[in-house]
């Protein structure tokens, strides 16, 4: 698991970034719509709305944790678009659904590993089996379905399409731990 350093944490806050999660955008993917009861007539719409609710929270300075499931892209100029229309940077950990080199190419930072421990949280694209002791499992891939355990599911399904503060997620976990 990739840790984030202190140093990384000090940066971050000198420099007034703001750190945001998200997963499972399916950008392009038009039978999302069906499979997740999107509120959209076209991928096209699907993809304008998304990219305005990501500006109207993301400033450019900021990092956007995305938990997978980026885009079902026909080639890399079409995650280029996107990409290119959304603010802040992005730090992805791959989805079943995302194809690495196309979201490389079009110069999305893709994770090597399948999680990033940040704090007490694991950030994950899927649900992981087992948590650690003291952790809480941040992760898509379940769309709208709900979560169990220490578990949170981080999907656009269930966050009105919106990238949330990491605080939101701490503050979450802070809870779920108690509760146990």
């Amino acid at each position: 698991m990739n840790n984030i350093s202190m140093f990384e944490k000090l940066r971050l806050i000198f420099r007034k970034k703001q750190i945001y999660i998200t997963g499972d955008h399916h950008f392009y993917h038009k039978n999302i719509i069906k499979y997740c009861n999107r509120p959209f007539e076209s991928a096209e719409e699907m993809n304008a709305y998304m990219i305005h609710k990501w500006n109207r929270v993301v400033s450019k300075r900021d990092i956007v944790y995305h938990l997978g499931d980026f885009a079902l892209a026909r080639n890399f100029y079409q995650v280029k678009i996107i990409k290119d229309q959304l603010k802040g940077e992005i730090i992805l950990i791959p989805g079943n659904h995302d194809n690495i080199s196309r979201l490389r190419k079009s110069g999305i930072a893709v994770s090597d590993t399948n999680t990033i421990v940040i704090g007490n949280l694991i950030l994950s694209h899927r649900p992981l089996e087992n948590v650690e002791n003291g952790f809480v499992n941040v992760h898509g891939h379940i769309h709208e379905k709900t979560t169990w355990g220490k578990r949170i599911n981080a999907s656009v399904d269930v966050t009105d399409f919106e990238p949330q503060p990491i605080e939101k997620y701490f503050e979450e976990a802070k809870k779920l731990l108690e509760d146990l």
